[in-house]
């Protein structure tokens, strides 16, 4: 008797196109191989085969759309010698969970995005190519069945597939004046450029989250009458707590950093100011206020930024927090969060402590409605009104939905989060 094979837990997700199956009748897989690809507007998730065993026939074709308990194929058991070679080779995927990387996370109901049909996905089944290439011409956009291979008996390479972009990106020859695609809003494409001609040339494709994020925050940028608002926090004093807290976590096994002030802080301000713990109603006629505080935080991966979030930090201590953070940031790094881990942010905080700078422009992760920034502190001598002394002060950039808020409400909102963090004893009231 066959096992059949379905979609898990993939959280609020639903309808959810398939981009690639890497399987086929016949094929001995192992635990944890993945057997297929999905891809939505907000993630892309490899599904994994919950045990060893035999590929006896495959129920979905490319464009399909599934959504969690939807069968995906049937497995034929294996025998004990087959998986226990199977399970020697490298895990392609957690065991645990989906094998995630998404895009920051909408925090409120946001117009869908038309679907695509299924037609527009290209069918690479009878391609000769490795998953690899596969997945680089998906990235890419690249139709694998218009390229021609070079590789032993005419499979299709890496090299194939740079070559192939190389010629699509070489400019019509004609009047000098190439013609311009318009794209979206009306805004016309950045015409094409064989770089090659100018000298030698890599091409590498986009890291998955960055293709995916790219459009999220395009559209974020076009959408959204983007203000930034900046100021700075004396944070002498909370900094000096702050090494007490994590010299005493270390010795549990955590760290405590600004970062998890700067989550209570916010919290306070989002309190005070309501305005930015909300998000626009899709008609644009009125303002949903959230009565949850779910922080999203940005955090840096080799593969680009990715946003979990850190939920009802209202009701968190610091330590808590703390900890809630290094998990996440664990998770991301290694590249495990689901979707659950990633969604249902209120305001987001994006840090650059760790690396430096003056200020920057954070994009408001719509539709929420505000961001806050933050860099490096320093010390700075500072007038007492009877002289200068060393404080340590740290650059606040606070960026907002200006349909929602204006400059006013964003001043005290942003001189509120600054004075909270000059004293840690206003985080507990």
């Amino acid at each position: 008797m066959g096992i059949e094979v379905k979609i898990p837990d993939i959280g609020d997700f639903t309808d959810i196109p398939i981009i690639e199956i890497f399987v086929k009748e016949g094929d001995t897989i192992g635990p944890d191989d993945p057997i297929v690809s999905l891809e939505s507007d907000k993630a892309t998730m490899d599904v994994p085969s919950p045990q060893a065993g035999v590929v006896e026939k495959i129920l979905v074709k490319i464009g399909d759309k599934v959504s969690e308990g939807a069968s995906v194929l049937m497995l034929k058991g294996e025998s004990a010698g087959a998986a226990e070679a199977k399970a020697a080779e490298p895990a392609a995927a957690d065991t645990a969970a989906l094998i995630t990387k998404q895009e920051p996370p909408a925090t409120a109901q946001a117009p869908a995005p038309v679907a695509a049909p299924a037609s527009a996905i290209p069918d690479f089944a009878n391609v000769h190519a490795s998953p690899a290439v596969r997945r680089i011409a998906r990235e890419m956009g690249i139709d694998l069945n218009s390229v021609k291979g070079t590789g032993e008996k005419g499979r299709i390479t890496k090299e194939d597939v740079k070559g192939h972009l190389t010629r699509s990106a070489a400019p019509a020859s004609g009047g000098g004046a190439a013609v311009m695609a318009s794209g979206g809003m009306g805004i016309p494409e950045i015409p094409a450029v064989d770089f090659s001609r100018f000298g030698p040339i890599e091409t590498k494709a986009l890291p998955r989250i960055k293709k995916i994020s790219g459009p999220h925050l395009h559209r974020a940028w076009l959408n959204v009458p983007l203000v930034t608002h900046t100021d700075e926090s004396d944070i002498t004093e909370t900094d000096a707590y702050r090494k007490e807290l994590d010299a005493a976590a270390k010795e549990k096994g955590y760290r405590v950093t600004l970062l998890a002030f700067l989550i209570k802080a916010a919290v306070s301000a989002l309190r005070a100011h309501p305005e930015f713990n909300a998000s626009l109603s899709p008609d644009k006629e009125s303002l949903i206020l959230k009565k949850f505080y779910n922080i999203g935080v940005a955090v840096d991966t080799p593969d680009g930024l990715v946003v979990p979030v850190i939920k009802d930090a209202d009701r968190k201590g610091l330590g808590e927090i703390s900890q809630d953070l290094g998990a996440l940031s664990k998770k991301a790094r290694d590249g495990k969060l689901t979707g659950a881990d990633m969604q249902g942010a209120t305001f987001t905080i994006s840090s650059l402590g760790g690396i430096g700078g003056t200020n920057f422009t954070p994009l408001v992760n719509a539709p929420e409605v505000a961001i806050l920034g933050v860099v490096r502190s320093k010390m700075a001598p500072v007038w007492d009104g009877k002289e200068f002394k060393p404080r340590l002060m740290l650059p606040l950039c606070c960026s907002y939905d200006h349909r929602v808020i204006d400059g006013a409400l964003a001043a005290r909102f942003t001189r509120h989060l600054a004075h909270v963090l000059e004293d840690v004893r206003r985080l507990v009231v």
